[in-house]
């Protein structure tokens, strides 16, 4: 058996047990990955997929067995290609990063511009989606890390660190009504059209069980997927806006009047997402500590171990 074969059986569950999507994946033939599938499976001597004709359906039990053993060697192949690159090349090498906009646009700059003068030589790519696609890409190896509020903690192949806390406020068009209501209610935003985040972002759960509570059905006309859209929808007048506090800047939002609502949603933690097993470089160790400085290093490292399910802030 050899590397190949397992790269091979792991592109072909990963492209839902089609052989032509992942020999397109991997530039290379259909064939050549059957045969290489099948001989494997010689060697074992069991069969690791069902088929039906010339088509693989699922995997057989000792299949499953053999594509976890698969995806741990694969693992540390690309652990030992880490190890190499730290000693080797200490400070040159390819971080990447998956996010949701809210973070890299109002929570990350700081701590990219320190990593970036730190490490000039670490090419830092930054890959976008909402929180569920952030995971993805963790899991899936296309990136080291992912920062996001939701999503990671469900997703068993992470392990996960708190970072911060956070929580909302409304913004509505200066000398807005509800300027006037203080403290502000839930009862009053349910008077009025809402604008907030898409249902798989920053803490719309939060937002949405606190309304239940109270029994009050908002109207939430638009759900967008970044603060921003959020920001030109209430200026267009299309409702009140429920945002992370963080994307409120009182020089830039000069159109608005931001309005204290952390009292009325239950607060959100943002989360690091790390896959297990993965050897970190020196950088990326580097990097966590820049953008939440209470993790150092140790505690990172007890984690990745199994210690630090129950760590919280």
């Amino acid at each position: 058996m050899n590397l190949q074969q397992m790269r091979y059986l792991c592109a072909v569950i990963d492209h839902g047990f089609n052989i032509s999507d992942a020999a397109e994946g991997l530039f290379t033939s259909q064939p050549g990955i059957s045969k290489q599938i099948r001989l494997l499976e010689e060697e074992l001597g069991v069969k690791i997929f069902l088929r039906y004709g010339k088509r693989i359906t699922q995997l057989t039990e000792p299949g499953q067995a053999v594509l976890a053993i698969a995806r741990r060697i694969l693992q540390e192949t690309e652990n030992l290609r880490r190890v190499g690159e730290e000693y080797s090349a200490e400070d040159v090498g390819q971080f990447s990063l998956a996010t949701t906009h809210t973070q890299a646009r109002y929570a990350l700059p700081k701590a990219i511009k320190q990593f970036s003068v730190k490490y000039p030589k670490v090419k830092l790519l930054l890959h976008q989606g909402n929180p569920t696609q952030v995971a993805d890409y963790v899991t899936s190896g296309e990136a080291d890390l992912g920062i996001a509020t939701e999503a990671l903690e469900s997703h068993s192949d992470l392990v996960t660190l708190p970072c911060y806390q956070w929580n909302r406020c409304v913004i509505v068009p200066q000398g807005h009504p509800l300027t006037k209501q203080k403290p502000l209610t839930l009862e009053a935003l349910a008077r009025y059209p809402i604008v907030t985040y898409d249902s798989s972002f920053t803490g719309r759960s939060q937002i949405n069980a606190a309304f239940e509570q109270k029994g009050l059905k908002p109207n939430v006309v638009l759900s967008a997927l970044d603060s921003d859209v959020i920001k030109t929808y209430v200026d267009l007048g299309l409702g009140v806006g429920i945002l992370a506090q963080m994307a409120y800047d009182a020089q830039r939002d000069t159109s608005f009047a931001m309005i204290e609502a952390s009292h009325l949603f239950a607060a959100s933690t943002t989360r690091i997402g790390i896959r297990r097993g993965i050897y970190l470089r020196r950088y990326v160790l580097d990097f966590i500590t820049l953008f939440a400085p209470h993790l150092d290093q140790r505690t990172i490292a007890a984690a990745l171990h199994g210690g630090g399910e129950q760590y919280e802030l």
